[in-house]
């Protein structure tokens, strides 16, 4: 997973820290993380909780000289089950130990600044709780033709928490993150976190495939199969030639499981050709993929269950 940098040659110090950037479900902290990276790191899509556990994703650059170890968090939501709890207490533990918070929400063609507020609620107790130096980011402004608005958003949003910085970014238009990345290193102590500029994240590659293998899960069967799908690495074997990677992908009842296999085993065939082909982008060699799906009943509500399977997924809560 590693990207390849130049060493800076400036003689100003760098500056360098841990930054959390937290948020609703699915507001865009996925996508902006990648597109800081300039690669994917974390899964990205059109749903809410697609993030399952915080991903760390190190930032580097010569001019000026900057390293910025941001870490992607689940959503913060209010949890309804065993496995919603733990993904927040899992975003609040990555912010006690940030120098910098990134709050990140997204703005919506005929938003007000009291529904966005309603909206960010749970949210932005959670940044008070934290007490930490905190950045507003809006993202989705590419939606909005009347940046004007934007004032009357910030006005509202300063009264309820004093946001050191106000941001409005274009994650996938990869708008103002320049003006972003500024505001968090003016806030950031000097020295360096890693002394490898080509270190870009502590997950292994089985990590990554796993986290594929449930993305593909997510897109090809929709709204039909819940969040709730979890990835097994079983087996993960790198030769000189090619990867082996056995998956179970392990869901709540019976019927998700019919859905995934889906008629004569053509829509986990699907997933397994989608999800292959985008760990031999990641693994730059051939992959060979093999899926099982198996039923663990209720496993998101159950507190051991989710321990049990985060950890086995590498998520770590």
């Amino acid at each position: 997973m590693a990207k390849s940098r130049k060493k800076s040659a400036s003689k100003e110090l760098v500056r360098a820290g841990r930054c959390a950037i937290v948020g609703r479900p699915n507001v865009g902290k996925s996508t902006l993380l990648n597109a800081l990276l300039g690669q994917k790191l974390a899964i990205v899509a059109q749903k809410p909780q697609t993030t399952r556990t915080h991903i760390l994703g190190v930032y580097f650059s010569d001019n000026p000289p900057t390293q910025i170890a941001f870490l992607d968090t689940p959503g913060l939501h209010r949890p309804k089950n065993a496995l919603g709890r733990a993904l927040v207490e899992s975003a609040k533990g990555v912010m006690s130990d940030a120098e910098v918070v990134v709050l990140v929400t997204d703005i919506r063609s005929d938003d007000t600044p009291e529904i966005m507020i309603a909206r960010d609620a749970e949210v932005l107790d959670t940044v008070i709780a934290a007490a930490r130096p905190t950045l507003l980011a809006i993202n989705k402004i590419d939606r909005v033709k009347d940046k004007t608005r934007l004032f009357t958003i910030l006005e509202a949003y300063q009264e309820k928490h004093p946001f050191e910085a106000f941001i409005p970014i274009s994650a996938t238009k990869r708008s103002n993150l320049d003006g972003l990345v500024n505001e968090i290193r003016s806030r950031l102590p000097e020295g360096r976190l890693y002394e490898d500029d080509d270190f870009v994240t502590d997950r292994p590659e089985r990590f990554f495939a796993a986290e594929l293998v449930r993305e593909a899960v997510i897109a090809y069967t929709r709204e039909e199969v819940p969040h709730s799908v979890a990835v097994l690495i079983e087996k993960f074997a790198d030769d000189d030639t090619m990867v082996t990677v056995e998956a179970t992908i392990l869901v709540e009842k019976t019927s998700q499981k019919k859905i995934v296999i889906g008629a004569g085993g053509l829509m986990l065939k699907r997933i397994g050709t989608d999800a292959r082909k985008q760990i031999e982008e990641m693994v730059r060699k051939k992959v060979f993929l093999k899926l099982w799906v198996k039923v663990a009943e209720g496993w998101t509500d159950n507190e051991d269950r989710v321990r049990l399977v985060t950890r086995a997924e590498g998520g770590g809560l």
